[in-house]
């Protein structure tokens, strides 16, 4: 690629950072758009919705993420809350849904009119292939349910035999218990699909269809899909490169079965264990209709624990399709004859026998059948995973050759070793998740203690003991340090290349959803400014946070499996829109840019202590626009409706930098911004540093900006209508350059300023609305 190509795209990759055709560093202050877009939007099915569930193949994704009449209020409001970058979500279930090779072309039109309304918010996106637990039918979201019958499933089976948990087949789907999907990841349904997408070739070879192993059928399916949507888009002209950046891999692969150590145990990896944990073994069992006693486990305070047994009897029914009763012709593909319906696929290749229900070959999935090398998380990784990668970036890049491409390991496991490789390419970026897990399982906000978890999986403890973090401080730091270590191991194993935290959240329905009776969002803020802390001290080159929902609602959530991580919901109030208008008390500057000026320097205050890290108080969360009433059968509205911890999510940010950041962060307790860089010259007077300033959180006559050289301004600048952003440009000289905020201080969680500041934040609320556009 030439310099004047690389100078002349409105993103490329420098290193571990991203920069603009001025050669500013670039940070990716993002949001997921939208949890809408794992469902179906016509007919609406959430997944507690049981009507027409089982009828996959007529179901339509247009309107997802949203109606192209509502984009312009979504991407509008992400603006005003200062996100410059999208995670757009889409599923291969939208595309290719009414069966193999038979694209939804409505979808891909509709995807092309939503994203050329990105572009005129100059949003950065992009396009995210997204599952969860391999597919809707499986518990998540993602594949289409045809992949379920060319798996050999019956997917109206799998609930009774326990190989997937579904939230609209469980007795009372309100009463879903908390993050129990996730534990489809351990049942039979999705660890056999993952299994035989990753690793078919090898370990299930007797599963042939149309001639090819169901790992290629399904891979070359799944890819095809993603080209097709990308050949779309580039034909579309004017959005890859303009908004579009670059494609992800997948979202949150998984080994499956690949390197299960013995199949007669839960693995010691196996951290999320909640309601019946079989064993790999006891899973093929029920699997195939026969009656085990099943352990069971909740989660505690110090994390899972066994509670008991269950006996999980499917009275006969199998999860695999009865070739009594199911055509293959349906789809118009042929089975290989070594391939039995109606079996376990394991029992076929002599892991078990269904004769006398014994247990053959415990450590089937742990040695390579061919080469006799041992497979485990790393080989998956290594080995697997990559092949998967490389043919996803060829069928990409053979459409736009130009694209970035987001790389997505299994999340909390050490990266591929790719470095100093023709792998380690300079158009890659190391996309990694991040999950406070006890919070996001327990739903509660623990001030107190929590749990070094990635120094756990890698062995950095003689005693999970050692692991504990107490005290809000210490968590903070424990938060950061974890980020930081996944950067540096990316750094590590895939050699330098920007970090990207594709997704970090907190639920929002937490401590039994005190907050949506009581508008006191206090924990919510605490946590999503713990995770804000992390990613800002981190040194990652942004994040996008999981996740905006636009149908999202106190008692359902995010419509998905009792999640509840929206940062946005139409039942909660909105934080005060900006003024249009500027406060004449701030003070402004105007540009001087001769460094031999007397005014050059003239805004220096040495005395003034700089802002650390270790000081930054921080949180992410979303306010809705609207107010409408809560789905009835959730109670009526509370009295005092919240703001969804909005003042901890809509926060100062380096969007442009000339230079290169050295430290940058938020603290949410002190209302203080900071900002360390260095920068190779003297900033030129067209593209100054720009700074995402908030104006709830800093109005004029309350703000006070410091700096160690050069000249600043506050204004507003407006993108797209109903779309206004106040910003801080700053010129700055060569050499390292240090700049400070103050705004208002106020509660964390609250709204309300501290003693003696009430009367201006009245008056700034009252400004607000009357200068709102909505």
């Amino acid at each position: 690629m030439t310099d004047d190509l690389m100078s002349s795209r409105r993103l490329r990759i420098d290193g571990a950072s991203f920069r603009d055709p001025q050669n500013r560093e670039i940070t990716l202050h993002g949001i997921n758009v939208a949890g809408d877009a794992k469902l179906p939007a016509h007919p609406e099915t959430s997944s507690h919705v049981r009507e027409h569930f089982f009828d996959g193949d007529h179901v339509s994704f247009v309107d997802r993420p949203f109606t192209l009449a509502e984009a312009h209020t979504h991407f509008a409001r992400l603006k005003r809350w200062g996100f410059n970058t999208i995670r757009y979500i889409f599923t291969w279930e939208a595309l290719e849904h009414e069966g193999p090779g038979k694209y939804d072309e409505d979808f891909i039109q509709h995807t092309i009119a939503v994203l050329r309304v990105a572009k005129q918010y100059e949003f950065y996106v992009f396009m995210d292939p997204h599952q969860d637990v391999w597919s809707r039918f499986t518990g998540g979201s993602g594949a289409p349910m045809w992949t379920m019958y060319a798996c050999g499933f019956d997917p109206q089976q799998l609930h009774v035999t326990h190989a997937a948990y579904v939230q609209n087949t469980w007795e009372d789907p309100a009463e879903y218990p908390k993050m129990v999907w996730a534990t489809n990841y351990q049942r039979l349904a999705c660890q056999t699909i993952f299994t035989m997408f990753f690793g078919g070739r090898d370990l299930a070879p007797r599963c042939v269809i149309d001639g090819k192993n169901i790992q290629d059928y399904l891979q070359d399916h799944f890819i095809g899909a993603c080209k097709h949507l990308a050949q779309r888009i580039h034909e579309a002209g004017d959005l890859h490169g303009d908004v579009v950046i670059g494609y992800e891999s997948m979202n949150e692969p998984n080994n499956g079965f690949i390197g299960h150590p013995d199949l007669a145990q839960l693995p010691k990896t196996q951290h999320l264990k909640k309601e019946t944990c079989p064993t790999g073994f006891q899973a093929m069992l029920t699997g195939s209709g026969r009656a085990v006693e099943v352990d069971t486990y909740a989660f505690g305070t110090m994390g899972p624990y066994k509670s008991g047994t269950q006996l999980v009897d499917p009275k006969g029914h199998s999860a695999w399709l009865d070739p009594a009763t199911w055509d293959d012709s349906t789809y118009g593909w042929k089975r290989s004859e070594s391939w039995k319906l109606g079996e376990d696929i394991w029992a076929q290749h002599g892991v078990w026998d269904p004769s006398t229900d014994t247990l053959q070959k415990p450590q089937y999935f742990t040695t390579h059948p061919q080469t006799g090398e041992v497979m485990d998380i790393a080989y998956f990784t290594n080995h697997q995973f990559m092949h998967y990668f490389r043919k996803y970036r060829t069928a990409i890049r053979s459409i736009w050759p130009d694209s970035i491409l987001l790389m997505q390991p299994q999340p909390f496991e050490i990266p591929p070793s790719i470095k100093g490789t023709k792998d380690d390419e300079a158009n890659l970026v190391f996309a990694s998740h991040f999950y406070d897990g006890i919070t996001l399982i327990t739903k509660k906000w623990n001030r107190f203690w929590n749990v070094d978890v990635l120094g756990v999986l890698r062995g950095r403890y003689s005693s999970p003991a050692f692991a504990l973090k107490i005290g809000e401080t210490a968590i903070r730091n424990c938060f950061k340090d974890q980020l930081s270590s996944i950067r540096q191991e990316g750094n590590d194993y895939m050699g330098v290349h920007p970090c990207l935290y594709t997704e970090i959240g907190i639920p929002y329905d937490m401590d039994d959803k005190h907050a949506y009776d009581t508008g006191d969002y206090s924990s919510q803020a605490a946590a999503l400014d713990a995770n804000m802390f992390a990613v800002e001290g981190s040194g990652s080159a942004g994040f996008t946070w999981w996740v905006y929902t636009a149908s999202n609602s106190h008692f359902w959530g995010d419509n998905w499996n009792g999640e509840d991580l929206s940062i946005y919901s139409r039942e909660d109030r909105p934080l005060p829109p900006p003024a249009t208008a500027h406060d004449s008390n701030i003070t402004r500057q105007q540009p001087s840019l001769d460094p031999a000026s007397p005014s050059y320097s003239e805004s220096r205050n040495a005395s003034t202590a700089p802002t650390t890290s270790s000081s930054i108080h921080k949180t992410l969360s979303v306010d809705p626009m609207t107010s409408t009433p809560r789905t009835p059968s959730a109670g009526s509205a509370p009295e005092t409706p919240g703001f969804r911890a909005a003042d901890a999510y809509v926060r100062p940010t380096a969007v442009l930098t000339h230079g290169t950041i050295s430290a940058r962060g938020f603290d949410l307790k002190t209302c203080a911004f900071h900002l360390h860089l260095t920068a190779p010259s003297p900033t030129p007077a067209e593209h100054p540093t720009v700074i995402f300033l908030p104006e709830f959180h800093f109005p004029p006559s309350q703000t006070v900006v410091e700096a160690t050289g050069g000249k600043w301004e506050v204004g507003v600048e407006e993108v797209v209508e109903g779309a206004p952003q106040q910003v801080l440009r700053w010129w700055h000289g060569e050499g390292e350059q240090r700049l400070a905020v103050r705004g208002v201080k106020r509660k964390r969680g609250s709204l309300r300023a501290r003693e003696g500041e009430e009367g201006v934040m009245e008056a700034y609320w009252q400004m607000g609305r009357n200068c709102s556009v909505m």
